[in-house]
């Protein structure tokens, strides 16, 4: 068993606060110098924020300790820790003696002062979300708080199952897995590392439990952007951090879409469609990307004046522009130390790198020797913009790739450029480190007492980053902001790209934190081209969808070594369902376009053509994430909460409420067993083929080598359009609206809805006369069927001049009816009834 350290804090004073909370007073029992000295002296701040939200904030009551910047991530501020000083001395005679409770609308705050522990109680229900207590047979201490350690626990129900608390590829599945390591550090380690702490740091986890017959789910989110180590047994979790505050936010939920809806920081969601291949094999194609061989030597806002002469470019692109297609090229953070690079020079003028002992920081990275911006500093945002600005002038592309932001460095530790050889001199991997370097271990900040599981090895914090007692603007740490690096250049490079032209910025970022979604995609890092890749793909994507980052995918086909024909044939299938689609390869990988195999070229055309038809309800889905922070891709448990054995299922995934993917993900399969949710379920791919099931079941499904299984769920309706190779040419064809009922009812229900805006407007709202929202309803009712809508701002719609098919007839087959028939402007509300015989 772990030894406890020390003996917790005991709660002298807590009353109301100015601001509506309620404000404490923690004293150290007894002090030891485990991981230094305890803070003796803490302030405890409680408060409902909303309904379902109630926030439990601990610091140093008597000095100010580093938080992630409030501009950063806007929130309420606690009250000022001088006030809570003063007042709470001269009232010590108020000192809490018995246990006692906080109570808002929907939780509870109890706590007991002595020594202090607190729970988190759902009201409706009774139950305890999060419980602090350490008893004398628990392997976890009491609360610990020291600069450079905190430690706090909860007890769990053992039935609870536990998802998030990310970056990491998990190789048992969503859920998390008892006794196995989460550690949260941004770090460029590859994702073939499983357990380990990734590219993103996402402190929350969520809990969904099954209590006498009916699910439950609450979150908890621990905002803070030091290293942590975050230990799940089952039927506990201890964080371990280095650095910061307890900033705790707890979510009442009770449903899993409550939760993220509780939570999000909601996203200004995304959406071109990305997937690289050629018009000619009828293969959609939006995107074309440009790792760094559009730049002159790595180095960032440049072009390479012999492979990508500007003249050729600008009319490349004026080409591709005019069919409605982007351009989106890779930036990195490290920006080359070169006397003749003007972004360098202007960088320098402007003063705007991470520094150490008053010089800018040096590392390597692709260019070679560079420093790094620090986008905490208000003026780096600003020259960033401005370089932003001049690239665009010379490249008018559609959307920045920032990469290699965690930040990564090639080197270790205070480094200096040779004076005695070139470097790197071209020859051999780009990524050796050439720099002269000695290890800093001198201060407390490279060498804290605690040593996380970084990279799951127990690196040195400072190891191929940013030294760790280097620091940014106003003397902040990279000991506290590391985690943070990618998140604020996301937010500098979304600033910068939505003041160029005013339209919607499109970042793919690989680095991410809370909060990311609302500025970047992300996709999954530096995979591998294997079946076991594949599959852990759909837990890290459902994942993000938990984390607020919605569009999410990862590399199609892996990103090395090359994969073999059959797989890349799988991963297309799958990929095209991710919210974010993309064939994405290493430079020294062979070419694996997806037309390079005319198999794979045969399932990209059957899996892609199918979405570009279900643009109109992806886009929707986006949407509803921008609006409520619901996830695109969910686990089925998002729907079906009350079936326990969905609780773990990783191998498939809904899109929405109601179309579920269920993939082929192992090698020589022309089957697939796919779990079924009780009801009715209809082919995509053939509406003719119908799964029903009176409780869950696994059903054995044909999948040969082109095919991937989607089924529509009942109660559902689906606006759909025709496809197309390019989602703007897709977006202007007609609407089929396909209606799903149970099979054979004699009476049901069906609902859906439709989101239309121009996609380049910097948000996603109604209200501007630029969106059109249509509900659509449908009912069944003794062989009668209605269908009608109900429109909300129907100007644009209309002005599109969208309808729902002219050609065809309303289809009822199985109770599956598809919409066609009359020429109906989707911008105008309609209803239509028919009567029809109906074949179960």
């Amino acid at each position: 068993m772990a030894t406890k350290i020390g003996k917790g804090y005991s709660l002298i004073s807590f009353e109301k606060s100015t601001n509506g909370g309620f404000l404490g007073l923690l004293q150290v029992k007894q002090k030891n110098n485990v991981y230094g000295p305890d803070i003796p002296l803490l302030q405890l701040y409680v408060k409902h924020e909303t309904d379902n939200r109630l926030r439990v904030h601990i610091t140093d009551a008597e000095k100010q300790r580093w938080e992630v910047p409030y501009n950063l991530l806007p929130r309420q501020n606690p009250p000022s820790i001088k006030q809570t000083i003063t007042k709470s001395r001269k009232d010590a005679i108020n000192k809490p003696t018995t246990s006692s409770e906080y109570a808002g609308k929907e939780l509870i705050f109890a706590y007991t002062p002595d020594p202090f522990t607190f729970s988190v109680k759902r009201k409706s229900d009774g139950q305890i979300l999060f419980d602090s207590t350490s008893d004398e047979s628990d392997g976890y201490s009491d609360l610990v708080f020291k600069d450079q350690y905190l430690e706090l626990s909860t007890k769990l129900p053992k039935s609870a199952s536990l998802y998030g608390l990310g970056e990491n590829t998990q190789p048992h599945g969503i859920k998390l897995y008892p006794n196995e390591p989460y550690t949260l550090y941004t770090t460029d380690i590859s994702a073939i590392n499983l357990n380990a702490d990734l590219y993103g740091s996402h402190p929350v986890y969520m809990d969904l439990r099954h209590v006498d017959g009916k699910a439950y789910a609450h979150a908890v989110l621990l905002l803070n952007s030091n290293g942590m180590d975050v230990f799940y047994r089952g039927d506990s979790l201890t964080y371990k951090v280095i650095g910061g505050v307890f900033d705790f936010y707890f979510f009442s939920g009770p449903s899993p879409l409550d939760v993220v809806d509780q939570w999000g920081y909601h996203n200004l969601s995304v959406v071109e469609d990305v997937v690289e291949s050629y018009k000619k094999a009828k293969i959609p194609l939006d995107v074309i990307w440009n790792d760094d061989d559009h730049m002159d030597g790595h180095k960032d806002f440049t072009l390479n004046p012999v492979n990508y002469p500007r003249p050729k470019l600008l009319s490349f692109l004026d080409k591709i522009h005019a069919q409605g297609m982007k351009y989106i090229v890779i930036i990195d953070p490290g920006i080359g130390v070169n006397a003749s690079y003007g972004v360098y020079q202007r960088g320098l003028a402007n003063d705007v790198f991470i520094k150490y002992e008053d010089k800018p920081y040096l590392a390597q990275v692709w260019p070679g020797a560079v420093n790094f911006p620090d986008f905490l500093n208000p003026k780096t945002v600003e020259w960033w913009r401005d370089e932003i600005r001049r690239f665009h002038e010379l490249v008018p592309v559609d959307g920045l790739w920032i990469d290699m932001n965690e930040a990564s460095n090639f080197c270790t530790g205070l480094c200096t450029i040779p004076e005695d050889r070139i470097c790197p001199n071209g020859t051999g991997p780009g990524w050796m480190c050439c720099l002269d370097c000695k290890n800093i271990t001198k201060t407390r900040w490279d060498d804290p007492p605690y040593k996380i599981n970084a990279s799951g090895i127990e690196a040195p914090i400072g190891y191929k980053t940013i030294a760790t007692s280097a620091y940014h603007y106003n003397g902040v740490l990279e000991y506290d902001a590391h985690s943070l690096y990618g998140f604020s250049q996301a937010i500098a490079t979304h600033e910068a790209l939505r003041g160029l032209e005013g339209k919607r910025p499109f970042i793919l970022s690989r680095s991410t934190y809370v909060g990311s979604g609302r500025y970047a995609a992300h996709w999954t890092g530096d995979n591998k081209g294997t079946w076991e890749d594949l599959q852990y793909s759909i837990s890290t994507m459902l994942n993000f969808g938990i984390f607020g980052v919605p569009m999410v995918g990862s590399d199609i086909c892996g990103f090395y070594p090359a994969p073999t024909e059959e797989l890349c044939n799988r991963w297309i299938e799958l990929g095209a369902f991710y919210p974010f689609s993309r064939d994405h390869a290493n430079f020294y990988s062979p070419r694996q376009e997806l037309y390079q195999w005319e198999s794979v070229a045969e399932s990209a055309r059957n899996a892609l053509g199918m979405r570009y038809k279900l643009l109109p309800y992806f886009y929707t889905l986006n949407y509803e994430a921008h609006v409520t922070g619901a996830p695109i891709a969910r686990p089925l448990f998002f729907t079906f909460t009350n079936e326990t054995e969905l609780y773990g299922l990783s191998t498939q995934f809904l899109l929405g409420k109601s179309l579920m993917v269920s993939p082929v993900l192992e090698s020589n399969k022309t089957q697939v067993e796919a779990m079924f949710p009780r009801g009715t379920w209809y082919d995509m791919f053939d509406m003719t083929k119908v799964v029903f099931s009176k409780e869950s079941r696994y059903v054995v499904l044909d999948a040969p080598l082109h095919v991937i299984n989607v089924h529509l769920y009942e109660n559902a309706i689906i606006p759909m359009q025709q496809g197309g190779l390019i989602s703007k040419e897709a977006r202007m064809t007609p609407f089929t609206l396909v209606v799903a009922f149970p099979l054979g009812a004699m009476n049901g229900e069906s609902k859906g809805n439709l989101f239309l805006d121009d996609d380049e407007l910097p948000e996603m709202r109604l209200g501007d006369g630029y969106a059109t929202y249509v509900d659509f309803y449908a009912t069944v009712s003794k062989g009668s069927v209605k269908v009608w809508s109900d429109v909300q701002e129907s100007k644009f719609a209309l002005e599109k001049g969208w309808t729902i098919e002219k050609d065809g007839e309303n289809k009822m087959k199985n109770v599956m009816v598809e919409v066609k028939g009359l020429e109906l402007p989707v911008g105008k509300n309609f209803a239509m009834s028919w009567k029809m015989g109906i074949k179960a």
